[in-house]
Formats: structure tokens, sequence, C-alpha cells
């Protein structure tokens, strides 16, 4: 949940005031045996900031927590710029200041009043030296407030006492109220310095205007030598020839492009008519934020920098399939870097297949598996659909056991919503098993060969050949994919007859006749800790309600734009490699070869009858 600017501290009985902390938001997930911490855009913060996930086995409830990492200087000022140089200061002060509780227990939390909430985290939350609960003053805003400005610190976050917590949601029931402008631009571009300066002169910034990048300045303060040169090695490697901008800015110097890719924040006095900050100051790059959330609208730009509803640049497009106007957005930006493919050329390739891959997605629940800045970036599953889809967009509402809620998942049936999934940056497709109306009695088996790195994909290969063998002993036809990654998958068409565990518990069986086969280069040892890294584990768990594999015929999102191919079994031999087959030439082999994977959803095997020929062969 976010919060809104607001201008000036007030005083209301009906609402809250906490300390505004300059760090990084995160979400410490502590609701199942291995934590999750992760910022808002994803990235894993349990490494980075091991010095509180370690903390985290001293807490006794399992709870999904909501707060702010926190780095303070030798004066006991938190320092943003101190926690991006955490690598280099392992002995920093840090503290994750726990505002929220998002769950607790096997209950969601999210719809009770926000003064419950809190109280169910204090009673619940086990403090330490680096986990700290941050606590509310009541209705006095403003003399609250002008504490904060007393001890210099950014500022406060007022919240409304009964507010429910709504997930990726800036609601007007909770506010940011700061001393100073801040805001987070997009670092398009670096000018030539002048004088005895090395590295770059200024930094040219920019934002989204309506998904329009529009200049907005640029800065050369705020820098030191050391923050300047290591800024500028970072820089050197997003260089491109042309200018992100639809219109190029004029400048005092020449100007270096680079792929807009980087946020930084910076501090300013204004904002003019025209959209452009008055004497902004570099004050750190923002690793947890991407571009696409530097789309804030300030009302003195509205009116003079705003594109025209219909106006949409060359970067940008809109097209009509399935009846349904689809905008599709920064078609020239780059997702596989060492292959130059853009996000465009996805789009494209998804749609020239889209005959023969959307049978099978159709109906099926999908796990989005997002890369918006491409794959040289962390990327992030969606399952739950945000409420500003097309309302042409097919969901269907799904109860989550482990989650103690509802999930409203994505259906692709069509061009429409695949182009849609594409350009929020889907690279490949991940759809359940099962397909609706039916969620409970999947349509296929899948059989994972899931390598360690100190396998060959030769041993994978000869691993998918022992499966075939057994699959001959007792009369069932797989169908075989690569995984478009290092593995490769054993399809068996079940004809939605059997319920998962009882698919499950027969896709162990088939793995286990393979393991004792070959126990030398296959494992069951699910337990990466346990698992012997010279092994393939043999995956029969991906046959769980919900559980996704990337579909046949997706992109996978790694280097060389590999597609996960169906294979005839004369094919899988040594020397198949995964990249084999790719972006650029899977469409001629699925024309020439048709869709070798669509018996996958055709009737089902007998299971009983394979199980009493499988007693004969043993």
């Amino acid at each position: 949940m976010l919060a809104k600017p607001h201008e000036k501290a007030f005083e209301d009985e009906d609402w809250v005031f906490e300390i505004k902390w300059d760090g990084y938001r995160a979400i410490a997930d502590l609701s199942k045996k291995q934590p999750l911490f992760y910022s808002r855009n994803g990235i894993s913060f349990l490494s980075k900031f091991d010095k509180v996930s370690n903390d985290f086995g001293n807490q006794k409830h399992k709870m999904i927590l909501d707060g702010e990492i926190v780095a303070f200087d030798e004066n006991g000022k938190p320092s943003f710029q101190m926690l991006q140089q955490i690598g280099d200061n392992p002995d920093l002060a840090l503290v994750y200041q726990v505002f929220d509780l998002l769950w607790l227990n096997g209950h969601s939390t999210e719809e009770l009043p926000l003064l419950q909430r809190k109280e169910l985290l204090k009673d619940a939350l086990v403090e330490t030296d680096v986990i700290k609960y941050c606590d509310h003053i009541p209705e006095k805003g403003i003399e609250f407030f002008d504490q904060m400005k007393e001890m210099q610190l950014e500022g406060m976050i007022a919240k409304k006492a009964d507010s429910q917590y709504i997930e990726n949601s800036r609601s007007t029931d909770w506010l940011k109220i700061k001393f100073t402008n801040t805001e987070e631009v997009i670092i398009c571009g670096f000018t030539e310095p002048r004088g005895s300066r090395e590295g770059f002169g200024a930094l040219i910034l920019g934002k989204y205007i309506d998904e329009k990048l529009t200049y907005s300045g640029h800065t050369g303060t705020g820098f030191n030598n050391e923050s300047l040169h290591a800024l500028h090695q970072r820089l050197l490697k997003l260089v491109t020839k042309n200018s992100p901008f639809e219109e190029k800015p004029k400048t005092n110097m020449p100007v270096t492009w680079i792929r807009p890719e980087l946020v930084c924040e910076i501090k300013y006095s204004e904002i003019t008519k025209d959209g452009i900050f008055r004497h902004p100051v570099f004050v750190a790059v923002r690793e947890d934020k991407n571009p696409e959330e530097v789309n804030v609208k300030p009302k003195e730009m509205k009116a003079k920098i705003q594109p025209k509803k219909n106006e949409i640049s060359e970067n940008d497009t809109e097209i009509t399939l399935n009846r349904h106007k689809v905008k599709l957005t920064n078609q020239n930006k780059i997702y596989f870097p060492k292959d130059g493919v853009t996000k465009g050329e996805i789009i494209d390739y998804y749609q020239s297949v889209a005959d023969y891959i959307l049978p099978h997605l159709k109906n099926r629940p999908l796990s989005l598996n997002r890369f918006p800045n491409g794959i040289d970036h962390q990327g992030f599953y969606q399952k739950d659909a945000s409420d500003n889809i097309p309302e042409w967009i097919k969901t269907t509402e799904v109860y989550s056991e482990s989650n103690d809620k509802y999930i409203d998942y994505i259906y692709c049936n069509d061009k429409a919503t695949l182009a849609y999934l594409n350009n929020l940056g889907c690279i490949d497709l991940n759809p359940w098993n099962s397909s609706l109306p039916d969620l409970d009695h999947p349509d296929f088996m899948v059989l994972d060969l899931d390598p360690s790195k100190k396998n060959s994909f030769d041993d994978v290969i000869e691993t998918a050949l022992q499966v075939n063998e057994v699959l001959n002993s007792i009369k069932i036809k797989g169908y075989c994919k690569t995984s478009g990654s290092t593995g490769i998958h054993v399809y068996i068409p079940m004809g939605g007859k059997y319920d998962f565990d009882q698919v499950k518990d027969f896709a162990h069986i088939l793995m286990k006749q393979v393991n004792e086969k070959l126990p030398k280069i296959t494992t069951l040892e699910r337990s990466l800790q346990k698992r012997d890294d010279k092994k393939i584990y043999l995956d029969y768990l991906q046959n769980r309600t919900g559980q996704t594999l990337a579909s046949v015929y997706s992109i996978r999102p790694k280097d060389g734009a590999s597609v996960s191919m169906p294979l005839e079994w004369d094919e899988v031999k040594k020397g198949l490699k995964p990249t084999d087959y790719n972006i650029h030439n899977a469409l001629e082999r699925i024309k020439a070869k048709g869709d070798l994977f669509k018996p996958v959803l055709g009737k089902g095997i007998d299971m009983m009858k394979a199980l009493e020929l499988l007693q004969d062969v043993e």
C-alpha cells in the first residue's frame, strides 16, 4: 500500500502519524519455513540485508510484515546513501522498522482497521537489535511534524486509524508529508564534463507522462568523486545511439544517451510550468524502483506537457485484436541485451505463433512471470490481476489455502490478451495443468527433468530417453519438449479424469522407476541442501494444484531468447541443445512440424491399466 503526497501537516482525531523513514520499503514473508524478504519490485533482500534476515529466526509467529529498512549514520540519523553502500559497510547500523501486519498465523489481516493490525503486530513481533516495532502518535499531527523537522528527518506519514491495507493502491487513507521536495526521475543520458571534472558533467532527467518519456531537466550537483565515478561506470553499460525522448531536448553540452532503465532520487526547489525541475540535486540511485513507476503528474505539468488523448509516439502503438484496442508501449525497449531483441519483437513472435500456443493456454489460470526492464533486471511473479486491467481481460477467482484469500487469476484465450500480457513484460507464459471449469482435475501430467549446474544437457537427454523407456513399457505415449532453459519436460495426457493427488502419486511412481534405472545421475531429493549437486532432480511435484511451468512455444528469459519446443522422440539424442530453438527459427519449425503437442490436450490415459502393466514389468 502506498501513500499520496500531501502539502501540510494537520490534526485529526481519526488519524495517526508515523515517522517517514528514508530507506528501502520491504515485505518480510515469514509464513513458510523459508522466509522471503523483498522490495516493492520483487528484488530479494535476504542476502543483501542478511543482518536483518538472520534475525527472522527469533520470530515466534507465522507472519507477513511490511516495513522499511533503515541505515543510521554516526549521529543516529537515517541515511539512504549509507544504505546503498551496505556492501562496503557490513557493520552498518541497520534496523527493519515494521509498521504493518498483513497476515498472521493462517489469517489475512488486511481488512482489519489499521489500529487493530498494529495492536496485533505489537503483540506478535519479537523485537531484536535490528527488528523494531514502528510506533505512532494519534491525532496531534502538527506537533509531531514540528518534532520531525527539529530532528532533521525526512517528514511523516499520516494514516487513517480505521484504514484497511489495500495492496498496490496509492490511497488518500495514507499521506506522506515531507519537508523538502524530492522525487524519483529516470536517468536518460549524461553530458560531457567541463574543466578538470571527470566522468560526466550532468545527468539528463526524464519521467513518464501518460507513458510518454518526457524531458524534465538536468542535474550536475550532489556528487563526490567516488559516487561520480561509480555512477559513470554504470551509465557506460547502458549507452545507446538514439535519444529515448520522442522530442530531443536542447542541451549546452554534447549528450551521451542511455537506455532509460536507472531511477534516481533528486531534491529540487520547484517545478516550472513546462515541467522542468528547478535547482535539482542528485540524492541517490533508487535500486528499489522501476522506471515505469516514475509516472507522477504534478498539477503544474499537466496543462503544457501532457500528450493529447490520441497521441502515440513512434515507440508506442495501438492495435486492434479480437475487436479490442491494445496499447503497446516502449516497443523499442531492449529485453534481451546480448541478443538485441526488443519488447516489440517479443510481441510479434507471440502473435505469429498465437494459433499454436493459445490452445495450450485456453481457460488456464496464469502465473505472470514479468520482466518489465528486460532479462538483465530482476523479474517477478504476479498471480493476482491488478484493478486497472482492461475490462475485457478474463479472470477467475481461485481460493488459495496458503494465503487464506481468493486470487484473481488472468487467463488467456485470444490474441488481444496475449499481446496485453506481453506488453506487461511477460516473456514466458506459465499456465496451470488444469483448466476451467474444472480446476481440480489436470488435463495432463508433467515430468520435469531439472538438472543441477554440474549436469550436462547430454545427461538430461539420457534421463529423458529413460523416461520414454518406462512409459513405453506400460504402453503410454509421452510428449517431450525442451524447457527452453536447462531441462526437459515430458507431458502425458490425463483427460481431466483424475484429481491432482492421484496424478502426482502416479508421477512419483514413474519417477521412482527412472531413478532406479539411473541412480548415478538422478535423484528424488527435493531439498537443495540435501541434494547431490551432480544429479538431475526428477520433479514429480509439478503435479500439485496451482503449480505452473512455461508453456510449450514460450520464449524463456534466457540469453539467446530460446523457446520451449516440442520434440519428436527420435530428435532426443546427444548433441541436442536447449538453445537450438529460439525466437528467430521457432515459427519456421512449428509450421513445418505442426503442433506436436496437440495430443497432450486429447483423450487421457487409463491410469489403472498402466499401473497393472507396471506391476507386470516389475
